[in-house]
């Protein structure tokens, strides 16, 4: 995948200064501070909305892996290759002059003491803090988890909503976690179910069998478990979960290989796709969904998907579409399609409903 240039890193600092928790993923709010951990500072020469970015990987209000405390700060687990890990990420309008990717070093080694507010707002202030084994790789791969590594080039507004859409959401970058595994599981179980009914499972699931988080994390937060302890959660608890035997098994499938899976982010759109599709289970929609958002792959389409061709046809060109007529609106931005679905997502128009919903299911009363 083509990657740009890593955001510039302002400050690098040894332990952090206990920050307030929240008590819990579903009602955040102030808690006890908790021990230290790492911290760093990047000042990015744009703007950067961190929630709205970061918010593609939150699977629904109650996702032990995801919180935003009253602070407003993002909370997010990870089970990194040097093991798990929380992350707490604030950010706010920088006051200082917009740098250079050429000036970072300089201002790295010069301390926080060679930021001088300058005027209005250029750009974003991030901190983030870190706890746990996987701290460190937390902290370092932070960047590119916020768009880093986005590469908006050849991207251009073919019509006037698009460009208004791009005009609303100027702070949105696609980012890359480069974490596939932890992407896979929660695509797979949302495989042709209602979200509300994944959301459910993967809660459970994480609840069960994940870790508590490291450090002062919102009370009830949970580090998504190794690809091992999947392989090995019995078929009563995949049924307590509410997961038939196909999903269960595409998941089980894909823990056993898991390792080629991680290597992902740094294919090819193409060869990520043909591998991650040579995994019985997993087909265009799933590899997209996974794509999205462990590789920042800013083309990859949710072909499949129940709502997203109506969407994008009603934004674009003000009718229902299905995924054949949708990818007809989208060849115009080759390259950048999820983007803009990702857009429309976020602003785009919606027809009227006047159809059947689909239906929450219980496989656990089966």
């Amino acid at each position: 995948m083509t990657a740009a240039p890593e955001l510039p890193a302002v400050v690098t600092a040894g332990p952090a200064a206990p920050g307030p928790a929240a008590p819990g993923p579903a009602a955040p709010g102030p808690a006890a501070p908790g021990p230290a951990g790492l911290t760093r500072e990047w000042q990015l020469p744009f703007p950067l909305d961190v929630r709205l970015s970061l918010s593609v990987h939150r699977r629904g209000g109650g996702d032990p892996a995801y919180a935003v405390d009253a602070a407003g700060a993002v909370w997010r687990t990870c089970l990194t290759p040097d093991g798990p890990g929380t992350l707490r990420v604030r950010y706010s309008p920088a006051r200082a002059p917009a740098i250079t990717l050429g000036d970072a070093s300089a201002i790295t080694s010069a301390g926080a003491s060679a930021i001088t507010p300058a005027g209005p707002s250029a750009g974003t202030l991030v901190t983030a803090q870190a706890w746990g084994p996987g701290a460190a790789w937390l902290l370092d791969h932070l960047p590119a988890q916020l768009g880093g590594q986005d590469d908006r080039s050849g991207f251009t507004a073919r019509d006037p909503v698009v460009r208004e859409l791009m005009r609303r959401h100027e702070d949105l970058r696609v980012g890359r976690s480069e974490r596939v595994f932890e992407a896979l599981v929660p695509a797979v179980l949302e495989q042709k179910v209602v979200s509300r009914e994944a959301h459910r499972a993967w809660r459970f699931l994480l609840v069960k069998f994940g870790e508590p988080a490291p450090g002062p994390a919102p009370a009830g937060m949970r580090v998504c478990p190794s690809p091992r302890v999947w392989a090995r959660i019995p078929s009563w608890d995949w049924h307590r979960a509410g997961v038939e035997g196909v999903r269960s098994r595409t998941i089980i499938t894909a823990a056993e290989v898991a390792g080629r899976l991680e290597e992902i982010p740094d294919m090819s759109a193409a060869d990520a796709d043909r591998r991650l599709r040579s995994v019985p289970g997993i087909g265009p929609w799933t590899s997209a969904e996974i794509r999205q958002r462990a590789a920042g792959d800013p083309d990859a389409v949710s072909v499949g998907d129940y709502n997203l061709p109506k969407a994008v046809g009603w934004t674009l060109a003000g009718r229902i579409t299905d995924d054949a007529g949708m990818l007809d609106l989208l060849a115009p931005y080759a390259g950048h399609r999820y983007r803009v679905t990702r857009l429309i997502e976020l602003g785009g128009a919606r027809p009227p409903r006047h159809g059947p919903r689909m239906s929450v299911r219980d496989y656990r009363a089966f």
